[in-house]
């Protein structure tokens, strides 16, 4: 058994590192685009923005923003450890920019026809956080 899986062998919570000035930009009122242009890799003003242009009723511009948000979380989850499964816990803040990303990735994969990569997104999430999977409401299409 590896020495960094449970007794399940199961494979152990991965929990992102702290992003403290973008976290406490965003949490200033920062507009989203002005602290992903800063902070890139912070999933969740990319998650904030693919919300953003969901509620705006433009699933194209969520779908492009929310990808962004998915993939430099799941660096940052690779970087951390995470070995393409396992749980991403919901309660760990770090990790809600990845997994409000990827909720809203499969909501704009909905929103524009893509059912196969909708659902695909729709698992990995209740796989990775049935937490975030019950915290995240589901969206509609536009």
């Amino acid at each position: 058994m590896e020495l960094n899986q449970n007794l399940l062998g199961e494979p152990p919570e991965t929990r992102l590192p702290e992003a403290t000035e973008a976290r406490e930009a965003m949490a200033a009122g920062t507009d989203p685009a002005e602290v992903a242009a800063r902070h890139p890799s912070y999933s969740a003003a990319w998650a904030a923005l693919a919300e953003r242009a969901f509620e705006a009723g433009d699933p194209v511009a969520t779908y492009a923003y929310a990808r962004t948000g998915y993939h430099r979380g799941l660096d940052q989850l690779r970087r951390a450890g995470w070995k393409g499964h396992g749980p991403v816990p919901w309660d760990h803040e770090p990790n809600q920019g990845f997994l409000r990303s990827l909720h809203m990735l499969g909501a704009a994969a909905g929103a524009i026809g893509e059912d196969d990569e909708a659902e695909r997104c729709s698992t990995f999430l209740r796989d990775s956080s049935p937490a975030a999977a019950k915290a995240l409401r589901p969206q509609s299409g536009t």
